[in-house]
């Protein structure tokens, strides 16, 4: 029997990783067309995991999965309520009772394998302290990574660092200003730790104009230490038509 999901609720914080896109930088924000400096929706995830983490634990990290969408703004400051369907097994990130994001969970999930694309550069790095400690920055101050840390090596990562590195991707390759990340699909393959080697192997599948601006999507598989840890389908408007 799957255990029941628990709503949650956290103060959404605009961390300073994302201030080199502009869209989460009052100046920036405003200048495409919206109050205030977004949130990343990478931290909206964060606070989103919160409820699958704690009911199916290590299972849900190594196995399962999700489909995150992004559909409206989220500021710095405002509380965001993490609600359970526990029917259709999704989250809703709700700011005064409207909603901002979705998450469809998958308990478990087979990831589907890389698509032909144009391939981007592969990147390579050590996973940091910082990095794998994302959630816990943003707010997410469960107990859970440290529980399942062996002794002796790097603390779990949080699986708000699979779209978190994601975006870098993004950033680093299809980016030149403000940009909006607005899908994932996540497919958890196992566990990363603090000094784990990260690879990160992308592909471009499909560019597209919306009224929101361009759009693109890129495919994804990460590796720590060689082995599969995350599989993801990325998806975020690259030029914001203002």
């Amino acid at each position: 029997m799957v255990t029941p999901l628990q709503p949650w609720s956290a103060r959404a914080v605009n961390l300073a990783d994302h201030a080199d896109n502009p869209i989460h930088t009052d100046e920036g924000a405003r200048a495409a067309g919206f109050e205030a400096a977004i949130v990343a929706g990478t931290t909206i995830y964060a606070y989103m995991t919160r409820p699958p983490a704690t009911a199916w634990g290590e299972q849900w990290l190594t196995h399962g999965g999700g489909e995150l969408r992004l559909r409206l703004p989220v500021l710095d400051g405002e509380q965001v309520d993490c609600l359970v369907d526990q029917r259709t097994s999704t989250i809703s990130a709700a700011v005064d009772n409207e909603t901002r994001a979705t998450f469809e969970l998958w308990a478990t999930a087979d990831a589907p394998p890389m698509r032909t694309g144009d391939s981007l550069p592969t990147a390579e790095f050590v996973l940091g302290q910082s990095q794998a400690e994302y959630g816990t920055r943003a707010g997410d101050d469960s107990s859970l990574y440290q529980q399942l840390t062996p002794n002796g090596s790097g603390l779990v990562a949080h699986p708000a660092i699979w779209p978190s590195l994601a975006n870098g991707v993004f950033s680093a390759h299809l980016i030149s200003g403000a940009w909006v990340h607005t899908r994932s699909r996540i497919f958890h393959q196992g566990l990363a730790h603090v000094g784990d080697e990260i690879t990160i192997q992308s592909a471009v599948i499909d560019r597209f104009e919306s009224k929101s601006g361009k759009r693109a999507v890129v495919d994804m598989h990460i590796a720590a230490n060689g082995q599969p840890v995350a599989r993801i389908e990325h998806e975020a408007i690259v030029e914001i038509t203002s």
